[in-house]
């Protein structure tokens, strides 16, 4: 179900900094007709920590709506308050979504029986599959191999996006969790290895701006077709990297902007990229002949 190419999406904003919720139906529209395999709403890349209860709700409820089951829906819930997770995904079960992906705790930084009690409790909650987001960057907090091997033998933690940055640890994980565990990248340029090593795919960030193209990248690596999705790395190495020049989701929605997709408008303490920042990711869009696109 959560394999191939699934977008981490961006939530785009109204100058007044509101929820604009018509940009928000294009741009899954856009994916969609893109041929995306899976949507992944309120994520790190969605802003998620600045979004209000009611907010969060309602950009999955978007989502699931403008998807109308043609693709899985991936909703993000996840933080440090246990209780409160397992009360989020109660209520977007009711939303319809297909799935959960669930950050680690962040902050208190859990030991590692901490985090399979965490995932063990939420799991316990609901029957939607669930899968575990491990970005140590971001939370502090890795998920270390043997925790996900303890947590697949629970029967709805499906998988993992692992984003710790480290190959030998993806490596690791793929050779000692079960085939039927799903292991998807958190990091755009690392997707072949990954997939190589025996993952399924990738959520991702670039796939807000090229979801066609990252699809193709994805799915030819996952049959096998390394020329060609090396070739497709190659072209667009450039646009994964400048995604993260500065903190994300900052350069990638003002890529969005410039082309034609959203309001250039970020949520506090997220900021638009700094003047030398934008020339460079102009830049590249230019290359790419990304700059051409009109908001529907």
């Amino acid at each position: 179900m959560f394999t191939g190419c699934g977008t981490a999406l961006v939530t785009p904003f109204r100058s007044d900094s509101s929820l604009d919720e018509p940009a928000l139906r294009t741009l899954v529209k856009r994916q969609i007709d893109a041929g995306i395999d899976f949507l992944c709403p309120c994520g790190t890349t969605g802003e998620s920590p600045t979004l209000a209860r009611e907010e969060h709700l309602r950009v999955v409820e978007i989502t699931v709506d403008e998807a109308r089951g043609r693709v899985p829906v991936l909703a993000g819930a996840g933080g440090y308050n246990t209780r409160e997770v397992i009360e989020l995904i109660a209520d977007l079960q009711k939303l319809g979504v297909t799935g959960i992906l669930s950050v680690t705790p962040y902050y208190n930084k859990p030991t590692q029986d901490g985090l399979y009690q965490h995932y063990r409790a939420i799991a316990e909650s609901t029957n939607l599959p669930i899968l575990v987001y491990s970005v140590q960057p971001r939370t502090a907090v890795n998920v270390e191999p043997a925790t996900l091997v303890r947590l697949a033998g629970i029967p709805n933690i499906v998988g993992v996006k692992e984003a710790s940055g480290s190959i030998s640890q993806m490596a690791s994980i793929l050779a000692r969790v079960p085939d039927s565990f799903i292991v998807l990248s958190g990091d755009d340029a690392v997707t072949i290895p990954l997939t190589a090593l025996g993952g399924r795919g990738v959520i991702s960030v670039v796939s807000n701006e090229i979801p066609a193209e990252f699809k193709e990248l994805t799915h030819a690596a996952l049959d096998g077709n390394f020329a060609r999705a090396r070739q497709l790395q190659r072209k667009y190495q450039e646009l994964m990297e400048i995604n993260f020049i500065e903190t994300s989701p900052g350069p990638v929605k003002f890529a969005m902007a410039r082309m034609g997709l959203l309001e250039p408008v970020w949520r506090l303490p997220i900021v638009g990229p700094q003047k030398s920042s934008q020339q460079r990711i102009e830049a590249v869009l230019e290359s790419l002949g990304l700059l051409t696109g009109v908001r529907a």
